[in-house]
């Protein structure tokens, strides 16, 4: 059965930085008070592709890396999803933005969440392929880590 709250970490685990997402779930998996009250799903996705993940939520937490030039590499930020900036994993030329695609899923009549946060890590490499982030990103794990258990538990 699905869990109201769902921590969807979304990325590419072979591509340096974008496999924050990757690596936080993977942290997460072994987070029994994350796991008791929450739904962690790691996911290479975008766009459409997120919809049957939302349908039936009442509370989602998107994990993910952008990449904006602003912030020094590994540099987190929590925010509502329709103050959404560019991101890597949530978007690319051939699918729809995390926004359209929620708008769209609720026209055609599927359940969306009535909340949706994002959880972003800033960048510093996110074209060499690689299994580990940057240290500045990974770095970021813990921390991201402790600020996803603060946000599952203000329930």
């Amino acid at each position: 059965m699905l869990k109201p709250v769902l921590i969807l970490c979304l990325g590419n685990e072979v591509l340096t930085d974008d496999s924050f997402g990757f690596w936080v779930a993977k942290s997460l998996e072994r987070n029994q008070k994350i796991i008791e009250k929450a739904d962690v799903i790691f996911a290479p996705l975008a766009g459409f592709n997120l919809l049957e993940l939302l349908h039936g939520r009442q509370r989602v937490l998107i994990v993910d890396t952008i990449l904006t030039g602003k912030s020094p590499p590994g540099t987190l930020q929590l925010f509502p999803a329709g103050q959404m900036a560019t991101s890597i994993g949530l978007t690319c030329s051939h699918q729809i933005s995390l926004p359209t695609a929620l708008k769209l899923g609720a026209e055609l009549g599927q359940s969306m969440p009535g909340s949706i946060d994002v959880l972003a890590v800033e960048a510093q490499d996110v074209e060499t392929l690689g299994e580990n982030p940057t240290p500045p990103v990974l770095a970021a794990v813990s921390p991201a880590i402790e600020q996803i258990e603060s946000w599952v538990m203000k329930q």
